[in-house]
């Protein structure tokens, strides 16, 4: 602790008396930072705040000086936070001016009186000893700290033991969150009180989304807490975060710098264990698409628990450019439900496979990443392959709807029609029936229409022209010419079924403008 004014007026040897204010005013307890003396009318320039002024009244007249003088000369010391002002008598003036005494009683600047036998150098060097104490002291509790962290992160369970330790010498709260902005919850520490978990989560959110190295500092509550990221830039490990810590001098400082470096290497340990059993997921994975489920599951089994029970749902996705935050919350997710939830990457997608029940907590998960995805029907492990496929086709449906999911029975509603890359089809289309389209806007004719009618009734003559009101001759004759301008033969079934198909395809363009 930094000595105060009370601590000075309690040293003996300095012989100080207290002016002003009351013995019993909690101005007194103010730390001091250093002592410096000076007799300038204005010497602000040359102090700090918290600092303690010495002078001996150079610049005030011996006789009494006008009561202003002095007041603005307080004013000018308070207002740049000098947290005591040490006159000395006997020097130049044999006893305090009444007008400085009146100002600093007005004004709540403590004043000492300095006796002739006191140097201001003995006040001085009083407080010098006193924060050289103070920082020996700061120094040896630090060293000790850093051995005591050092020792936990030998323990089996360091991580833990680590954060345990932190807490115990900051007499502070400590929470760690994951990648994924997971709350760890670390047994025996000091819970985040619950009013501030909601804004801590949420600024821990915020800083992993930005994906560098950062400390942030907020108030949530009245209360201070700091925010650490640990991990690479753009590779984050998680979020260390600090409360109802006292303020951080460099001791603490170097506490918190130890435990982050030891955390992060904790955790980076952790991620190289995870990459490896991510290449052994993608392992079980080939193996259920080979066949050899039996073989997956003993494996799965022995480190994750068993497999989800058929019937499963396949879900194909396209993770974000820096996709291990999503990775990692998967892995959550597959722990939270085991037996229930794996998945597995594959080559640039990453493939779930989840009981129905738990298919909106896999598609809530990827859209928090951002990733697209196309999910299967229902499957069995046996028919896993298709189920892979109609996932695949889901997807690139989705990256062509820039959706964030499509199912499979969403473009299966449409038939066959509705597996065909629909960009590239509708272009098709439109150039194949644009001629007609020119033809009955110049000519203010019904033909392309009329073919549709047609086409719809399945070439039913007379049925057509009924719907209509044509004779059937005159819908031959507008049949024919509409295929004299398309350059079909629609005789035949080839050339029928080419533009019903372009016609279904624009159709399907007008009744879903979402897709």
């Amino acid at each position: 602790m930094l000595p105060t004014i009370n601590a000075l007026l309690h040293t003996r040897a300095l012989n100080l008396r207290l002016v002003v204010p009351d013995p019993a005013s909690p101005a007194l307890d103010a730390p001091v930072s250093w002592v410096h003396s000076s007799d300038l009318d204005d010497p602000t320039p040359f102090l700090d705040p918290g600092q303690l002024l010495l002078t001996d009244g150079t610049q005030f007249p011996v006789s009494e000086a006008a009561a202003d003088a002095y007041g603005s000369y307080v004013r000018r010391l308070v207002d740049h936070g000098i947290c005591g002002l040490g006159f000395a008598t006997q020097v130049i003036h044999g006893v305090l001016p009444e007008g400085l005494v009146a100002a600093c009683r007005e004004q709540g600047l403590p004043l000492l009186e300095v006796p002739d036998r006191t140097p201001f150098i003995a006040v001085i060097r009083t407080v010098a000893d006193w924060l050289a104490k103070e920082q020996n002291a700061r120094s040896e509790w630090s060293l000790q700290a850093q051995r005591a962290i050092a020792r936990a992160a030998l323990r089996p369970d360091g991580l833990r033991s680590i954060l345990a330790e932190l807490e115990r010498q900051l007499h502070c709260w400590v929470a760690l969150f994951d990648a994924a902005g997971n709350h760890l919850l670390m047994p025996n520490s000091r819970p985040v009180p619950s009013d501030l978990m909601p804004a801590v989560r949420e600024a821990v959110l915020r800083a992993l989304e930005q994906g560098n190295r950062s400390v942030a500092q907020l108030t949530v509550e009245d209360q201070q807490v700091t925010l650490q990221t640990l991990g690479r830039r753009h590779s984050l490990r998680g979020v260390l975060a600090l409360g109802a810590i006292e303020p951080l001098d460099p001791a603490r400082t170097d506490i918190i710098n130890s435990v982050i470096a030891l955390a992060s290497l904790a955790l980076e340990q952790a991620r190289t264990l995870d990459t490896a059993r991510r290449h052994l997921r993608s392992g079980v994975f080939e193996q259920m698409l080979s066949g050899n489920t039996e073989v997956a599951a003993r494996t799965a089994r022995q480190v994750w628990g068993k497999l989800p029970g058929e019937p499963v749902v396949v879900t194909v996705a396209q993770p974000p450019r820096q996709g291990q935050n999503l990775f990692e919350a998967l892995e959550l997710l597959s722990d939270d439900h085991r037996g229930a939830v794996f998945y597995a990457q594959r080559g640039e997608t990453v493939v779930v496979l989840a009981n129905p029940v738990h298919q909106l907590e896999v598609e809530a998960v990827l859209g928090r990443y951002g990733a697209r995805a196309g999910t299967s029907a229902e499957t069995a492990f046996d028919g896993l392959l298709r189920g892979v496929k109609e996932g695949e086709k889901a997807l690139v449906r989705a990256t062509e709807l820039s959706r964030a999911v499509v199912t499979f029975a969403d473009i299966a509603g449409g038939g066959m029609l509705g597996l065909l890359p629909r960009e590239e089809a509708e272009s098709v289309a439109r150039r194949l029936v644009d001629p007609l389209v020119k033809h009955d806007d110049v000519e203010q004719s019904q033909l392309l229409p009329t073919v549709a009618a047609w086409l719809a009734n399945n070439c039913v003559w007379d049925r057509t022209a009924r719907q209509l009101g044509v004779h059937r001759h005159t819908l031959r004759n507008r049949v024919a010419a509409a295929g004299s301008i398309l350059g079909l033969n629609l005789d035949g079934l080839r050339d029928r079924l080419e533009l019903f198909t372009a016609l279904q395809f624009l159709e399907m363009d007008e009744g879903h403008p979402e897709r």
